[in-house]
């Protein structure tokens, strides 16, 4: 898939009620979301909330792990780098073991230069954070561990 291809889907999202899209061809994959609200400024730059982090809740361990039943694993919605602070040198947004309430931001996530708020979608304690800062994140790939309140 080439920039020109890439270009047309992105033209036919515009031009329609599409909200999302995802092609797979010769084993490369594009997923385009539309975003439904404008970015606002922040320290970091350009800040788009993200209200959908995808969340799922994890059933039970395996053997020889650690107890993960009943923790909320909190995915990355997009492909990006993952950054626990708003800037560098500053404290992070949620460190193991704090308290959070449903829309504190967890980290951020940077995509084509814009910087995306991942909020929490409930009530709970950080368990465990999966990710180290600065790292490149996938799509679905789990970011935390929350225990529900």
């Amino acid at each position: 898939m080439d920039l020109k291809e890439i270009k047309a889907i992105l033209k036919l999202i515009q031009e329609t009620d599409v909200e999302e899209i995802e092609v797979e061809q010769e084993g490369r994959r594009v997923r385009i979301r539309r975003r439904g609200h404008q970015a606002s400024p922040s320290a970091a730059g350009l800040v788009t909330p993200v209200p959908a982090a995808r969340v799922t809740e994890i059933a039970s361990s395996a053997p020889g792990t650690r107890d993960t039943t009943n923790l909320i694993t909190v995915e990355s919605p997009m492909v990006g780098t993952f950054y626990r602070a708003p800037a560098p040198g500053a404290d992070p947004y949620v460190r193991e073991g704090d308290k959070v309430e449903k829309g504190t931001v967890l980290c951020i996530i940077e995509a084509m230069k814009l910087m995306n708020e991942i909020e929490a979608e409930i009530s709970g304690k950080v368990h465990s954070i999966l990710v180290e800062n600065a790292q490149p994140v996938e799509y679905g790939q789990p970011l935390f561990l929350l225990e529900p309140a």
